[in-house]
């Protein structure tokens, strides 16, 4: 997995570097999005293992689907990956690139699984405290887990806080029995 990250990197630099330069950040991000969407698509992978199948029909299918939303120097960018054999790296290409826009805007995005719905309030203590610790805007995603039983499980980057009861006990388990 590390090594996908180490070859997407330069591209979605390059890309970032773009879409900023020429203020397309949002376009670049969206468009980006539903490339991923195509790639990871059950259809996509078939029709790329299909023998006959060029590159150019790629590009296409990618460069069709998101349409309007590509201007030349998007639709070169596809057609760079699609001649580099690198097509298939868009997802990652994609999730770095929303790395490098939040880094930009100075936002962090925080997943929050907890035993229950956060209520508003809940949820705005939350971003406000963790606000607090990594010094940025947060923005959470929030799911249900009613297997952790009480509290929630953050992770943010490389911060991870197991607030869960379903840990706490995992961890005092461990300690009895060493």
């Amino acid at each position: 997995m590390a090594e996908r990250a180490t070859v997407a990197r330069p591209y979605a630099r390059a890309a970032f570097a773009y879409a900023s330069e020429t203020g397309r950040v949002a376009e670049w991000s969206g468009w980006l999005a539903n490339a991923r969407r195509v790639v990871v698509s059950e259809e996509f992978e078939k029709l790329e293992r299909s023998p006959g199948i060029t590159g150019a029909v790629l590009t296409g299918l990618v460069t069709g689907i998101c349409g309007d939303a590509l201007d030349s120097h998007s639709k070169a960018f596809v057609a760079l990956l699609s001649e580099n054999g690198r097509l298939d790296f868009l997802p990652e290409i994609a999730s770095q690139f929303e790395e490098l826009k939040a880094e930009a805007e100075n936002v962090v995005d925080a997943e929050v699984c907890s035993a229950a719905d956060l209520d508003e309030r809940q949820r705005e203590r939350l971003a406000a405290a963790l606000r607090k610790r990594l010094g940025r805007d947060v923005r959470l995603h929030c799911s249900v887990d009613p297997s952790l039983v009480g509290g929630a499980i953050v992770r943010s980057g490389d911060l991870l806080i197991d607030g869960s009861l379903k840990g706490r006990l995992e961890r005092l388990e461990t300690e009895l029995t060493g």
